[in-house]
């Protein structure tokens, strides 16, 4: 049997892929790799990059790029069988990385390596990556006695079982609900273009007969229903669902589901903790920070809790003028968890006369594309174009797209795939993913090397086309998910722009965790400029472009609510960092309990007691963002000082290709060969600032 899984010699064969391909898949390709790693081990000349480094790289670049398809699927295509056929191999995958990183030959071939005189001659990328690897082994309990070996490994393939179940619950619990209206009347106040998927939505559900609209816990659909909905009793409805999702307290049809992660996030907490003792830390966070920027956990919480005390001032003075708003206007005495997307719309439509909805109308996906690659073309001198159906790219679903980028010379720099709309059994949220990294590789049929080409997954959830009227009408976003389409962008760049020819520093590989939002929170930022906005735009219904004092609307509402915004995700990164610092998983001290005492601390809006937050909290307990949740505020410190060097060097307009050739040059390009700070001094000229931050947010005296 052809295994199009074992095929790396062009792009992923997803037309191809079949279940039964993926078990024989990796039995093949983890005996490999054991074997090449028993050849090196067992080698007897003194380790070098080439017959040692070398070849492991190359076997584990083929495991990671047969599994990562198999883990893209999983996202974005979801079924039972499928899942199943996941679930069962992911331990042989995490026990393969596992034993790799408690081989203790292995760990002292590298020490030797890096000891070697003449290893002092290599290049800065490869240095890098020794050092990291010497830094993994020991994070790795490669240097354990060997029962604790055995226990440790066994610790990763639980938390990798658990991590997964924890994504499959909130999948299962989000496509479980599903809320009927058959009464056009409740549903005052909804834009006709979600309305209109609502109907196609119920007339696509062969198990319901009645008439009607279909509203799920997908963001297309409940997002608006929240910000839009009249009908306060929907809105209730609707967000005791959401924020009930994947908990003890989730009902579907009437009966209380098995979705319930809080379990498993006991279990995951306990197995960090003693990870964590195992390797000699006092707290699983201290594991967590030693590959990243950020050196201690009280730092990290020193960091948050400044910041609040900046934000919560206006924090304050935001929910104030909710209340007031909502008691003065809508006669809303008490406002609800449930009220405050919808009294937000309603106070910002009074303030700045207009909606996202209205501005929704003018950013069709064709036109939002076109307008985010031309500002990169211009900033870095490439260019981008989709690729036709003449060159056989195979596809999951039949809406994707595939594209180039090319330098003026016309060479291939990178490709990627773009997933845009929500569907069933797709995983919820935005990311980006890599498919093929770039690295340089020998190719013995020509006698030379040649450059691998990066290729990249962005996959986002937006509302697609609809029917209205009998007319098709493309996919239209709001602002909000332009910035979300931008910030994934961003992501994409640095894995597709990258100059690096090591695989273990390429593009985000090797970057700290807390530096790899730097690029894509610097693209969120160019979302909010004229000269980049007005060519992304154009009305649905009449072709106009998006007329200025619309958009002088939205700038100047652009940090309506900021405060609250701000605090919510301080609120967030101090319950993922306590959580593992100082929080005991077997102690009498609940998770939720926890929660409480940190919003009491530093929330000012605190919902309701049957909120169930932690269970969707896939970011940190399914993720990678354990005790890394803070990263998104660090990271925005770094990108918005980063931007600010445009607004200097702009001349009155931003894009500016030369601090954009350098922005490419010592951020992007080099990918994690030296450590974030150096580069961001590179780019910067010195170490950063958070006043830009601070004066991006309106949060300036």
């Amino acid at each position: 049997m052809k295994n199009p899984l074992l095929d790396f010699s062009t792009l992923p064969h997803y037309e191809e892929i079949r279940n039964e391909h993926i078990t024989p898949a990796l039995d093949e390709l983890l005996r490999d790799c054991r074997a090449v790693v028993n050849a090196v081990k067992n080698a007897t000349e003194s380790p070098d990059w080439q017959d040692f480094v070398q070849p492991v790289v190359d076997a584990n670049e083929r495991l990671s790029r047969a599994w990562g398809q198999v883990n893209h699927l999983n996202a974005v295509m979801n079924n039972p069988e499928l899942r199943e056929i996941y679930n069962a191999n992911l331990p042989r995958v995490t026990q393969y990385y596992a034993e790799l990183s408690q081989d203790l030959v292995l760990f002292e071939k590298f020490r030797q390596l890096r000891a070697d005189p003449l290893f002092k001659e290599s290049s800065q990328a490869r240095k890098k990556i020794v050092d990291n690897q010497l830094r993994d082994f020991r994070l790795g309990g490669a240097e354990l006695p060997a029962e604790d070996k055995a226990r440790f490994m066994q610790i990763q393939e639980e938390l990798s079982a658990l991590s997964a179940k924890f994504s499959d619950n909130l999948l299962d619990a989000t496509n479980a609900f599903s809320l009927f209206v058959e009464n056009r009347d409740e549903l005052a106040g909804i834009p006709e273009d979600v309305l209109q998927a609502a109907r196609e939505a119920a007339t696509k559900d062969t198990e319901i007969t009645v008439r009607g609209w279909k509203f799920t816990l997908h963001a297309p659909s409940y997002l608006p229903v929240m910000q839009y909905a009249d009908n306060r009793s929907l809105r209730e409805r609707m967000y005791r669902a959401y924020a009930t999702r994947a908990s003890e307290l989730e009902v579907v049809a009437d009966q209380v589901a098995s979705h319930d992660n809080m379990p498993l996030i006991e279990q995951i907490l306990q197995l960090r903790q003693e990870e964590a003792r195992l390797l000699g830390y006092d707290c699983y966070a201290q594991v967590s920070l030693a590959p990243k920027m950020a050196e201690t956990p009280q730092q990290v919480l020193d960091f948050l809790n400044e910041l609040a005390a900046k934000a919560k001032p206006y924090a304050e003075k935001d929910l104030a003028e909710l209340r007031q708003f909502a008691a003065n206007k809508l006669q809303l005495t008490q406002l609800e968890a449930w009220d405050i997307a919808y009294v937000s719309e309603k106070l910002r439509i009074e303030r700045y006369a207009f909606s996202d909805q209205e501005v929704k109308q003018y950013f069709q996906e064709s036109r939002v594309l076109s307008g985010m690659f031309g500002l990169v073309e211009t900033l870095y001198g490439i260019h981008i174009s989709e690729v036709g159906p003449e060159h056989k790219v195979q596809r999951w679903h039949q809406d994707m797209k595939f594209f180039d980028i090319r330098d003026g010379r016309g060479n291939l720099l990178g490709q990627f795939y773009l997933d845009l709309y929500a569907r069933p059994g797709k995983r919820g949220g935005a990311w980006m993913d890599d498919a093929i990294t770039r690295r340089r590789v020998e190719v013995p049929e020509i006698g030379r090397s040649e450059i691998q080409a990066p290729v990249a997954y962005l996959t986002c959830n937006f509302s697609g086309p609809v029917t209205i009227d009998g007319q098709l009408r493309p996919a239209l976003f709001t602002h909000d998910e332009v910035i979300t389409l931008f910030h994934e962008f961003g992501h994409g760049l640095h894995h597709l722009l990258t100059q690096m020819d090591e695989l273990g520093v390429s593009g985000i590989n090797g970057v700290e965790w807390d530096a790899v939002e730097l690029p894509s929170q610097f693209m969120e930022n160019f979302c909010w400029e004229w000269e980049v906005l007005r060519d992304m735009t154009a009305h649905v219904e009449t072709g106009s472009l998006l007329p200025r004092a619309l958009f002088d609307k939205m700038l100047a509402a652009k940090n309506f609510q900021s405060g609250l915004q701000t605090l919510r995700q301080i609120e967030f990164a101090l319950f993922d960092m306590h959580l593992h610092t100082d929080f005991d998983p077997q102690g009498s001290e609940t998770v939720l309990q926890r929660l409480d005492k940190i919003r009491q601390h530093v929330a000012v809006i605190i919902p309701p007691a049957f909120n169930r937050f932690p269970d969707s909290f896939g970011h940190i307990f399914a993720g990678g963002y354990a005790a890394g949740y803070y990263s998104y505020k660090w990271a925005e410190v770094l990108s918005a000082d980063a931007y600010s060097l445009f607004e200097e060097n702009g001349t009155g307009q931003v894009v500016n290709a030369k601090t954009g050739e350098r922005f490419w040059q010592e951020i992007l390009a080099v990918g994690g060969s030296r450590p974030a700070l150096e580069s961001f001094i590179a780019f910067r000229g010195r170490e950063p600032k958070i006043d830009a931050l601070l004066r991006h947010h309106g949060m300036v005296a």
